[in-house]
């Protein structure tokens, strides 16, 4: 797979391999190998600092092993760059029940990761995640699906960006400081998906998804989707998503001084925003009669997503020509495409 984002100063892209393997007809494993080549400044750099380059690499492994009616999964992942590393370890059952009719999912995953600055060699901090998930997918009837998520994530640590800013106001004038959050963090969210499937072979997807933290911040969002099957060969996608979100509680784009309150930030991400995404999607399954049974299937897909984000209290501090927080609130538009050929021998 290719993938790749262009937006708000910053452009992402790079390669993935994902391999699955059937070792006996109870156990399955599989590996994954991922690059983010990433370049540019979004408008946190470009207020402070200059423009920057970086790679982060991801490994993942996993193993599925296959009881009666129960499927219980096993993974960890690595990822790397120059100044964040990150592990995680996963556990996951998954059981059938009522005729295969309902299946309960119970998963956890713990990640251990280490926080640097590439400006200060010796600054290192940890940071935990715990991750609990309960998942119940139901069969509605022959034409519907339901899926009913709750997820549960704590973390403890230095959670905040160490080259992230706050800004004050400091006798006339404006100072920033490095941003100060809270050492933990509890985030719950609930999830409702459904797909109704069509006679002819298209479907209508839909998900309603509430989330909550112990920082104050309310969001959620809604997706519609619509695949429609094209021939013998052509599928195509389009769906549209909507999120929206308040601010956390220490949030602010302007303090009226430097220590206005025990903790202090000035990120978009917790400020109050909505994000509007329309995707369109196309896979081409490809005819594998000339492979003698050696390529069961194959397919070619090509995803794009169009994002626009739209910040409520986030000014934008470039214009250094208007007093502060007067500035024009601040948007942007993204683009996210995915390319990958999927092939099952």
């Amino acid at each position: 797979m290719y993938h790749s984002y262009d937006g708000g100063g910053v452009k992402i892209d790079g390669p993935a391999v994902l391999v699955r393997k059937s070792v006996t007809d109870d156990v399955s494993v599989s590996a994954q190998y991922y690059v983010d080549e990433i370049s540019g400044a979004s408008i946190d750099v470009e207020v402070l600092a200059s423009e920057y380059a970086e790679e982060r690499t991801q490994y993942d492994v996993g193993a599925d092993y296959l009881l009666n009616k129960t499927i219980i999964s096993l993974g960890y992942s690595n990822s790397t760059e120059n100044d964040y590393e990150a592990d995680t370890y996963s556990l996951g059952i998954s059981q059938d029940f009522f005729g295969d009719l309902s299946t309960l999912s119970l998963s956890f995953a713990l990640g251990n990761d280490t926080v640097k600055k590439s400006t200060d060699p010796l600054f290192e901090e940890d940071k935990t995640t715990q991750s609990y998930q309960f998942s119940w997918t139901q069969v509605m009837t022959k034409n519907l699906l339901m899926n009913f998520i709750y997820h549960v994530i704590t973390d403890e640590g230095y959670l905040n960006n160490p080259y992230r800013s706050y800004r004050f106001m400091n006798n006339g004038s404006v100072g920033w400081l490095t941003e100060k959050y809270p050492e933990t963090r509890t985030s719950h969210a609930f999830a409702v998906r459904g797909r109704y499937f069509m006679p002819y072979r298209a479907a209508f997807g839909f998900e309603y998804r509430r989330f909550n933290d112990t920082w104050g911040i309310n969001a959620y969002n809604m997706d519609l989707s619509y695949t429609h099957p094209w021939g013998e060969h052509w599928i195509f996608d389009v769906h549209y998503r909507y999120y929206s979100q308040s601010d956390a509680d220490f949030y602010s784009d302007l303090f009226p001084s430097a220590d206005f309150q025990n903790y202090m930030g000035r990120d978009k991400e917790l400020s109050t925003f909505t994000n509007n995404t329309i995707g369109f999607k196309v896979s081409y399954e490809i005819d594998t009669g000339w492979s003698h049974d050696w390529l069961e299937k194959a397919s070619v897909t090509l995803a794009w997503d169009i994002l626009s984000l739209d910040y409520e209290n986030f000014h934008d501090a470039r214009r250094d020509d208007l007093p502060p927080g007067t500035e024009p609130l601040y948007n942007f538009d993204a683009d996210v495409v995915r390319f990958f050929i999927s092939a099952w021998f």
